[in-house]
């Protein structure tokens, strides 16, 4: 296995990125040829430039705010508000999510903020290096660039939810990202909504492989759909989530919810790659678990006793474990817990319901009502349930919140971003979390990188 590293060091950054090519990766078939590689010769070539785009995937699947495992955002969220229960050790660094007590000195934040802002590099340098490239066809370029610049608006997109206002990282140049500033969060949201528009543009319509584990043009256009209605850009965000809902050859509306998180779903519009063949996804590892008491999280009673009991996602999508005199549950979207002969599921990272359920809040919000509640009603019909009751604007925006709470629970942190840029996060979690408080809508900048790069104060409140 061949590396090729670009080593930066500065007072903000200190990042190692590595290609790793290999077919064992299981995102590309490609390798690198044997002879040493130099940085610029990566991106002479289609197959090793890809093969560089495809390893930053395989960072995300595997460590920082993406990964699927406890460490990632599906897992850390999920305990900080209400959706998940923790029955760990108090000494782990879930436990200080779960009781709403993270500190700036916590290792596990500055783990998430070193590893985003490395992919975030990473990505830059994809950019920067096809950018450059004399060999490269125009048709290449833009489908590399598309993707490392969705790539970025990504990242930049989670970390500013959960740390606020964030530098906005768009090149390598160490010295000037050694000093850089945070950004109003209007200021990250629209270059991130800039971000996402060029690489629509860029992206092509088809995808890159029949897996749909790189992004095509409606990827970056459901992201777009999303930071729109965080912005509150209410008709751009329908428009987006439209422009991806309209393209029914490629998507596909399921029929039943049963194996809507297998690998081969239509209704998938972006996913991860396990990393060996018969490896299936690290939320099965993270959330399944087959007796009790579980090692770690399951399933709130809050968010279990949410589901009405006509609801088919309450028997499909959460699984109860009794001992006979306890009862749990579990998350139980994906459920393969171990390896099987050929991987059935990958961590799907965008998909359709998300869109449906973002024009319908969008359409309630403009008064297209009739409208609203068709999208509305997509979700829930699919599960199994009756056409909403809710006539007013009001009483429909309600029953989409409610309704993305069951629909989108433990996928990287819906819920917790749903309750926080709609306002209630004081109103659901003062309740049922003792220790909340209100400046907990936000983490604490990493300590150390304050201490490295004081442009970065001040602290965010209560820390």
């Amino acid at each position: 296995m061949k590396n090729i590293k670009f080593i930066i060091k500065s007072e903000l950054l200190s990042v190692t990125f590595s290609f790793l090519f290999s077919a064992c990766t299981g995102f590309t078939d490609v390798d690198l040829p044997s002879s040493q590689l130099t940085a610029t010769a990566v991106f002479q070539e289609k197959s090793t430039a890809t093969a560089g785009m495809v390893d930053i995937y395989s960072k995300m699947r595997d460590k920082g705010l993406l990964t699927g495992y406890t460490s990632g955002l599906s897992v850390q969220l999920g305990l900080y508000a209400d959706e998940l229960s923790f029955y760990g050790s108090p000494a782990t660094i879930q436990a200080n999510f779960y009781n709403n007590t993270l500190m700036q000195t916590d290792t596990a934040l500055l783990d998430l903020w070193n590893s985003s802002y490395s992919q975030i590099y990473a990505a830059n340098s994809v950019i920067e290096g096809v950018s450059a490239s004399a060999k490269l066809s125009a048709a290449d370029k833009q489908q590399l660039m598309g993707e490392a610049i969705f790539v970025r608006s990504l990242i930049h997109f989670y970390l500013l939810n959960t740390f606020g206002p964030i530098p906005y990282i768009n090149s390598t140049n160490y010295k000037n990202n050694s000093t850089v500033s945070r950004l109003p969060e209007k200021s990250v949201y629209e270059k991130i909504k800039n971000d996402l528009e060029l690489a629509s543009d860029l992206l092509p319509e088809a995808y890159a492989g029949s897996d749909r584990t790189r992004p095509n043009k409606f990827a970056a256009k459901a992201l777009l759909a999303r930071v729109c209605l965080y912005m509150e850009l209410w008709e751009e965000a329908a428009n987006a989530a439209s422009a991806v809902l309209n393209q029914t050859d490629l998507y596909k509306w399921p029929q039943s919810i049963n194996n809507l998180f297998e690998k081969q779903s239509l209704s998938t519009i972006w996913q991860f790659i396990p990393a060996t063949t018969g490896a299936n996804t690290y939320e099965g590892i993270s959330f399944v678990f087959l007796q009790g008491p579980p090692a770690l999280v399951a399933v709130s009673s809050d968010l279990y006793n949410a589901f009405t009991s006509e609801d088919l996602r309450k028997v499909q999508w959460i699984k109860t474990v009794s001992n006979g005199s306890s009862t749990w549950y579990h998350a139980y979207k994906y459920k393969n817990q171990s390896s099987t002969a050929a991987s059935m599921e990958y961590s799907i990272v965008l998909r359709l319901a998300e869109q449906y359920l973002i024009r319908a809040e969008s359409r309630a919000h403009t008064g297209d009502l009739i409208g609203a509640k068709e999208d509305l009603n997509k979700t829930r019909n699919l599960a199994g349930l009756t056409n909403t009751a809710s006539v007013t604007a009001e009483e429909i925006l309600q029953s989409v919140y409610r309704e993305r709470q069951l629909e989108l629970f433990t996928e990287f942190g819906h819920r917790f971003f749903d309750l926080k840029r709609t306002g209630r996060l004081n109103e659901v979690l003062s309740p049922v979390k003792a220790q909340w408080n209100t400046s907990d809508r936000l983490f604490p900048l990493p300590e150390s990188e304050l201490l490295l790069n004081p442009n970065l104060l001040p602290q965010n409140e209560g820390y």
